[in-house]
């Protein structure tokens, strides 16, 4: 079993900034690319942002140069730094990570978090 738990969702007001964090928890061999969707009312879900298990980053272009991703690999955990925020960031945030699991290495599976709420507003 696997566990992914986010934090850091809330309001904000525009110009403001959040940080989302994801740890991914339990039956882990590694873990491959991390990343961040949103999906906003009425929308469907976009990446925002992913980064391989290498460090190789890619943005959505409306986020690029506010928005930062990056991984702390010891812990399993990825995280979302956004400033800069506009009230068209507002939307449901998930983590998706690629894991492998001991049981059968060679494969990478697809999770999910939860989501966390990001309001920007004045």
């Amino acid at each position: 079993q696997v566990q992914l738990v986010e934090s850091g969702g809330g309001l904000v007001q525009p110009g403001g900034s959040l940080r989302l964090s994801c740890a991914a928890s339990g039956s882990i061999f590694s873990i491959d690319a991390m990343g961040w969707y949103r999906q906003a009312p009425g929308k469907q879900r976009e990446l925002v942002a992913r980064i391989s298990s290498g460090g190789t980053t890619n943005y959505v272009d409306s986020v690029k140069g506010r928005f930062t991703i990056s991984r702390d690999n010891a812990k399993n955990t990825v995280f979302l730094q956004m400033n800069s925020l506009k009230p068209e960031d507002t939307a449901v945030y998930y983590c998706n990570v690629d894991i492998r699991p001991p049981a059968s290495p060679a494969h990478s599976y697809a999770y999910w978090g939860q989501g966390t709420q990001v309001t920007v507003s004045s």
